[in-house]
């Protein structure tokens, strides 16, 4: 179109070969000036009425392209507007994806230890439960140091201040960690995570004496379904061993002491920081860096030593692969928890684990070939529901607060 409104205008420029002729003659055979004057007269208004006609053609050329101007502005915008929808969905498939790939990660790592820690203590008959703590734990050492050197990471450095503020919230986490390893070689997986909802129990019940913290009905009414499953759930047990609930009792005891106390110690342990913060990768390197020599005087007050030297486990390639595997699951399990509470929510994550329990569950009793009951069972499975409702309780408690 803007080819063609300038071909009008140079075409109203050029003159009419015609016109011009009759013109001249007119002028020759003319001997009047009144006819020269009306012919001068006529040319001017001529003139004129051609400028003014070449004027609104050139106008109507400009406005056309306006209007093509506008029509591409408009075009391009929404081309940005349709890109840009594009990118915003883009990024809500990543988050989305992101999310969901670290919340498998957690769940395969979390329920992948227990079912290994479980193979070792009880498939091999490894009875050094203290040992093969010390052992993961040096290996989540050896790699974390390992990611801290190349740059992977950063940590804090370990001061003396900080080794005595953290120490006594370390002397729980290594009792938290050896109680598990014992309840574990007697108890089957299911009925560990059902006996595990009794943490719940004492942690809501610290966090009201400690903390002056209350909790609505809903809350209550999922710690007293897991007590409840808890104790039908040991009666019905057929493979019931006493040793093994006592040191799963004193486990959750420890947990439940573990995160009530964690919660003013990292506030003092904060402070002595140089960078006055601790994040988990710090609070893994010094909970189980100081787990080391803890771990080793309780291997010689318990006299493992003695059942080391003895046992063949120890010449045996695949025990060491298994153990090595359940260090590295353990690492796994810290990183994966992380990543998994950086994609989403606290409230997210918590669901996600009590959820983790009953394929957990169900894999512990099949791999296993746990004997189970019709009763039993469905106090198994009672106790894990009561562990999905009270983590949903806990989420509508957290948003009305």
């Amino acid at each position: 179109m803007n080819s063609r409104g300038l071909s009008v205008a140079s075409s109203l420029d050029s003159p009419d070969p015609l016109s011009e002729r009759s013109l001249i003659e007119d002028n020759n055979n003319s001997s009047q000036g009144g006819e020269r004057n009306i012919l001068d007269h006529q040319s001017i208004l001529l003139d004129h009425v051609s400028s003014s006609f070449r004027r609104e053609v050139v106008n109507r050329s400009f406005s056309m392209k306006a209007v093509n101007k506008n029509d591409e502005d408009l075009e391009n915008g929404m081309l940005e507007k349709d890109a840009e929808k594009s990118v915003r969905s883009n990024k809500v498939v990543t988050v989305h994806n992101k999310a969901l790939l670290s919340g498998v990660a957690y769940c395969i790592s979390s329920c992948s230890m227990i079912l290994v820690n479980k193979y070792v203590l009880s498939s091999y008959d490894f009875n050094a439960g203290i040992s093969l703590m010390l052992y993961q734990n040096f290996v989540s050492v050896v790699v974390v140091s390992i990611l801290r050197l190349f740059g992977v990471i950063s940590t804090e450095p370990l001061t003396w201040k900080l080794v005595k503020v953290w120490l006594p919230v370390n002397v729980i986490f290594v009792g938290m960690l050896i109680t598990s390893m014992f309840s574990l070689k007697y108890i089957n997986v299911a009925m560990v995570t059902v006996l595990k909802n009794v943490t719940n129990v004492i942690t809501a019940v610290g966090e009201m004496y400690l903390f002056n913290k209350t909790h609505d009905n809903r809350v209550w009414t999922a710690l007293f379904l897991m007590i409840i499953s808890a104790i039908s759930g040991g009666i019905t047990d057929l493979s019931f061993h006493a040793i093994g609930y006592t040191w799963q009792i004193i486990n959750c005891f420890l947990t439940a002491s573990y995160s009530l106390t964690l919660r003013r110690v990292m506030d003092t342990a904060k402070q002595v920081t140089k960078s006055g913060n601790l994040d988990e990768f710090s609070m893994v390197l010094l909970n189980n860096t100081l787990s080391l020599p803890l771990g080793i005087f309780l291997i010689l007050v318990f006299n493992e030593v003695d059942y080391l030297s003895r046992t063949p486990l120890l010449q045996l390639p695949t025990f060491w692969l298994v153990t090595t595997f359940s260090g590295f699951l353990g690492l796994a399990i810290s990183f994966t928890s992380m990543w998994f509470l950086h994609q989403t929510s606290a409230t997210t994550y918590s669901l996600v684990g009590s959820l983790n329990k009953i394929p957990l569950s169900v894999a512990g009793i099949f791999l296993f070939h746990v004997p189970t009951s019709l009763e039993n069972s469905a106090s198994i499975f009672f106790g894990l529901l009561a562990g999905v409702f009270f983590a949903r309780a806990k989420m509508q408690e957290k948003s009305r607060s």
